[in-house]
């Protein structure tokens, strides 16, 4: 079990999510088939082959405030820039900032 008092939630959602996911008692959960654990296995498999690696150069300064904004997220910051970037093309970006 969590220790929820330790745990900074983005919202309330996050948090009713999380005590739910807690309170399961994992015994009680029937093991999938071997047919769901293949169709698991198979959607698994086709999500890692869609991801295609990239390489970019940028200013250590840039990366610098990526890490600490990514770090605020509490993502990975390569995690956080493929979310950016997902968000900018679907028009999802919206900017916080007054222009």
């Amino acid at each position: 079990m969590t220790k929820l008092s330790k745990v900074t939630f983005l919202d309330i959602e996050e948090k009713n999510l999380q005590e739910s996911i807690d309170g399961l008692d994992i015994e009680m959960l029937s093991k999938p088939s071997k047919q769901e654990q293949e169709k698991f296995i198979e959607a698994a498999n086709n999500f890692v082959k869609k991801e295609t690696k990239m390489n970019i150069r940028i200013d250590p300064y840039e990366l610098d405030a990526i890490k600490k904004c990514a770090k605020a997220e509490g993502l990975k910051y390569q995690t956080f820039i493929k979310s950016i970037v997902h968000k900018y093309i679907t028009g999802e970006l919206i900017s916080s900032r007054n222009s």
